[in-house]
């Protein structure tokens, strides 16, 4: 098929279109550090393509946006930290494709529907914190590079949880959003060929959609950045809550 006659293939009305512009410009800003609205891509996607179908659809524009954001943060990196997740982090997204090949369409909406609501209420925990103190044991870190994997492999979903971890570093902002980008973007890449060959949820097709997509990932990547230099902590952070729990109750129960 031509590349029109792929694009006509998903049959997406209009409103379909806006939906998935919006989400990922989300996702530009998002990845160019604007915390806190990784949520509300995932839910826009799972309802315009489903939920697992989504998750192959969004991965590739994940890498894109991460390679703009490691080079773009690239010098504020702190490896220590990367090194500290990234095993535990391999290992859940192992667990997390083994859990997704074998389960039903149901059941996978389920999941991906309580990681969201769970992921709101460690947010809303988090937001409304004076103060955040948590363990630095090889144990926190493990258990958090785990369930982020898990997360992230599920659903793209691992945002909150590392959120959490890097919380407790207190690294300043420039070095989160850099820690951050290279973590997710290895982590990333190495989930790429589970999807290819195990999944099937990214593919030709699902590749030339990303293609007419990315220009509006980067620049709500720019955009972003430019957002961070001015701002440090997002005012609109409880209505993303609010949006964010809203979606993830109407997966659960559609």
């Amino acid at each position: 098929m031509s590349y029109f006659e792929i694009i006509q293939s998903y049959n997406l009305t209009a409103l379909q279109w806006m939906a998935i512009g919006f989400a990922v410009f989300l996702l530009g800003l998002s990845k160019a550090g604007v915390k806190g609205i990784g949520i509300i891509i995932v839910i826009i996607l799972a309802f315009v393509f489903g939920e697992k179908a989504s998750t192959g659809v969004l991965l590739p524009m994940l890498i894109a946006a991460d390679i703009f954001a490691v080079v773009y943060y690239n010098r504020h990196t702190q490896w220590v930290y990367i090194k500290k997740l990234l095993p535990w982090m391999v290992v859940g997204v192992l667990v997390g494709v083994w859990v997704g090949n074998d389960i039903s369409e149901v059941i996978f909406k389920r999941i991906m529907a309580l990681i969201i609501i769970g992921s709101v209420l460690i947010m809303a925990f988090t937001e409304n914190r004076k103060t955040l103190v948590l363990p630095k044991h090889i144990a926190f870190s493990g258990t958090t590079g785990f369930l982020a994997g898990f997360t992230t492999m599920i659903g793209n979903l691992a945002g909150p949880i590392s959120n959490i971890y890097f919380l407790a570093t207190r690294l300043p902002k420039n070095e989160f959003i850099g820690t951050a980008a290279w973590l997710f973007f290895i982590i990333n890449v190495f989930k790429l060929p589970f999807h290819f060959f195990v999944w099937h949820t990214v593919s030709k097709e699902s590749l030339i959609l990303n293609a007419t997509l990315i220009p509006v990932v980067i620049f709500g990547f720019f955009i972003g950045a430019a957002v961070v230099k001015l701002i440090s902590n997002l005012n609109y952070r409880r209505f993303i809550l609010f949006v964010t729990a809203l979606g993830g109750i109407l997966m659960l129960f559609r």
